[in-house]
């Protein structure tokens, strides 16, 4: 599989024009073989085509738009898109007003030249890390599609249609771990920065203080790229040297309850990083434990949630998905005052937080505690809040934290996916990014 890095090089060299590209994942998105009809809530076709093609006139004349110009991409469907409804993996937006405007990533996107390729499927208004939508379908995970596992979520489509080849990278939103869910399961690189770095006009909101946007491709110089394409202010990476490393290792709540084959690639990874030279200490951080009593009650997320659907979920509660619906209704119990609350509580929290991380250059953890489960599994409600639970657990943390993070797999090829994460503190994404980077040769996990 090439990599959007790859591809950007290639046309940067002059070897290959970005047609055969687009072609190729236009034709992917369409094979029956594959999932791309779970994968698509909307596809631009004709319109990816032609952007490729007229890429390709610019690249011949050495009038590039981007390193990206005419390549193939797709976005999540809770970004606007001019003269269509936004539908967020439900079916009670389809007949919604169309957006009057691009989301801003949108515009940044055409501005750079991307070739468009679709909206992707996702969990119904973003809200599970699943990636299960009942209303168009679940994309079932890459990694032994037979047995019908989970892509993770919510960000769902933009995971299967990176590893499916649908596209060379995905923009998608992490609100408790959205991006790096999916990358993490379906054995991707996910990239989710500090929330303020994208612009997010024109993103259909879940919990306007945790959302972020970030991306989704094959490994980091990738996400690094596409990064510094919706950003408003690009990353510079450095070169850095793993033997001056000093990764801090929660021993709270990140590292409970692994199964075996997170346990075993954890280890490895561990084992693999300490050989290269890096210091590795194990940090207790206790403020972790906090988390479930803030959220015990449905948290921030749940509060901000209700507030953009309460009218919709108070008239058409059956139209929802049984499972989003109840994480929705959840907020319905938190006043403004628990609010105000929460919101002090988070910034104490991270105060204290961010104290115990100085002198650290990454936190290191398992990005999920468990492999893909099965998508039939799920069918019990009890089953799907537990493991959707566990799912978010780790993620979550960075959201909290206001913080950056990128996961990339660390499992062996041919094995159950498996994501390490990487992460920061507020604003040091370019420094995280340089360090993934180097985290990513030392694992050199395709070998």
């Amino acid at each position: 599989m090439t990599t959007l890095w790859q591809a950007s090089q290639q046309l940067l060299a002059g070897e290959t024009g970005p047609e055969s590209f687009t072609a190729s994942a236009l034709h992917a998105a369409q094979d029956p073989a594959k999932e791309g009809a779970r994968v698509f809530t909307r596809r631009y076709v004709s319109q990816a085509a032609q952007q490729a093609t007229d890429a390709a006139q610019r690249w011949q004349k050495q009038q590039s738009r981007s390193a990206i110009d005419g390549l193939p991409v797709s976005i999540k469907d809770l970004f606007d898109v001019q003269g269509e409804a936004t539908t967020a993996g439900s079916h009670l937006l389809l007949n919604a007003a169309p957006a009057v405007a691009n989301a801003s990533v949108v515009d940044r996107l055409q501005q750079a030249g991307a070739a468009v390729v679709g909206k992707t499927n996702m969990t119904e208004f973003a809200f599970s890390g699943l990636g299960i939508n009942p209303h168009f379908g679940t994309p079932a995970n890459p990694w032994k599609r037979a047995e019908q596992r989970i892509p993770g979520g919510s960000s769902s489509g933009a995971a299967v249609a990176v590893a499916d080849g649908m596209c060379l990278g995905a923009i998608g939103t992490d609100t408790g771990g959205s991006v790096r869910i999916p990358a993490a399961l379906c054995g991707l690189t996910g990239f989710k920065p500090t929330a303020s770095r994208i612009n997010q006009a024109g993103t259909l909101p879940l919990s306007t203080s945790l959302d972020s946007i970030g991306v989704i491709a094959h490994d980091v110089r990738s996400c690094w790229l596409l990064d510094s394409v919706i950003a408003q202010q690009p990353l510079e990476m450095q070169e850095v040297d793993l033997h001056r490393a000093r990764f801090a290792i929660p021993q709270t709540r990140v590292l409970d309850g692994l199964d075996n084959d997170v346990a075993d690639a954890w280890k490895k990874a561990i084992h693999t990083l300490q050989q290269a030279g890096a210091t590795l200490i194990d940090v207790p951080l206790t403020e972790l434990d906090e988390l479930n009593s803030m959220n015990a009650r449905g948290g921030i997320t749940a509060y901000e949630a209700w507030q953009w659907h309460q009218q919709t979920a108070l008239a058409q509660p059956e139209a929802y998905d049984p499972q989003v619906l109840v994480r929705v209704q959840r907020g319905s119990h938190l006043t403004a005052q628990d609010a105000e609350v929460l919101y002090q509580q988070r910034q104490a929290w991270q105060r204290r937080v961010n104290a115990a991380l100085v002198g650290f250059d990454a936190l290191l953890m398992p990005t999920v505690p468990c492999i893909a489960p099965g998508i039939a599994s799920l069918d019990d409600p009890q089953r799907y809040m537990e493991i959707n639970a566990l799912m978010l657990r780790n993620t979550s943390v960075i959201n909290m934290l206001d913080g950056c993070a990128l996961s990339l797999p660390c499992h062996t090829a041919g094995s159950a996916p498996v994501g390490l994460s990487l992460a920061s503190v507020h604003g040091d994404d370019a420094r995280l990014i340089s360090w993934s980077l180097a985290v990513e040769t030392a694992l050199n996990w395709r070998s």
